[in-house]
């Protein structure tokens, strides 16, 4: 079995077989170091791609290197991962064809609030972005509380940025200017007549 990779229609550079794959077959290892996450935190904090797999114990993850590190994600997918002994697996979920670009579900559970890891595969029944259905609904039910949250903040950070330019109209206008003399006049406060 031939894997290569070519242009993607699905996002970049794709991962494409040159012959059949039958369903439940191991087609390539995920391989990288091992590095723990808060190591690939700082190592791609500011990138704008990264190729990182996380372990099943939740503290690591596979900073990918090799052709499997380029199989793009899909809602509808025809590859699935599973970690056996600690190496990721990328295994058929049905039979493939030859020809076809390799696919599976990147299920993506972290990432910045306002990462919203857009899906480009256009399947029927793509659900938008690359995120896990569980994070996606984790996501909508924090969503009010943050966008309250940044409204709040913002009213506050405007209110504040204004409030000179405020107390500066304010005074301009109680401040008067006789037109025949040019000077300045500060009325009295408005006082009920009794």
């Amino acid at each position: 079995m031939g894997l290569i990779l070519r242009e993607s229609s699905i996002h970049a550079s794709g991962c494409y077989t040159t012959s059949p794959i039958k369903k439940k077959t191991f087609i390539v290892e995920y391989t990288g170091p091992h590095i723990s996450k808060k190591r690939a935190d700082d190592l791609y904090e500011n990138a704008r791609r990264t190729y990182l797999f996380g372990l099943d114990d939740g503290r690591h993850v596979v900073d990918g290197t090799g052709i499997a590190a380029f199989i793009n994600h899909s809602c509808v997918p025809n590859c699935e991962t599973d970690e056996v002994d600690g190496q990721i697996w990328i295994i058929a979920l049905r039979d493939i064809k030859a020809g076809e670009e390799l696919t599976y579900d990147y299920n993506l559970y972290d990432g910045d609030d306002d990462d919203r890891a857009a899906c480009r595969c256009g399947a029927r029944g793509c659900r938008g972005a690359m995120y896990s259905e569980e994070e996606l609904a984790k996501r909508a039910k924090a969503a009010p509380k943050t966008r309250q949250a940044k409204n709040v903040a913002t009213r506050r950070a405007l209110s504040a940025d204004l409030a000179p330019i405020k107390r500066r109209a304010d005074a301009a206008r109680l401040r008067t200017r006789n037109k025949y003399t040019g000077v300045e006049h500060q009325p009295e406060p408005f006082r009920k007549k009794r």
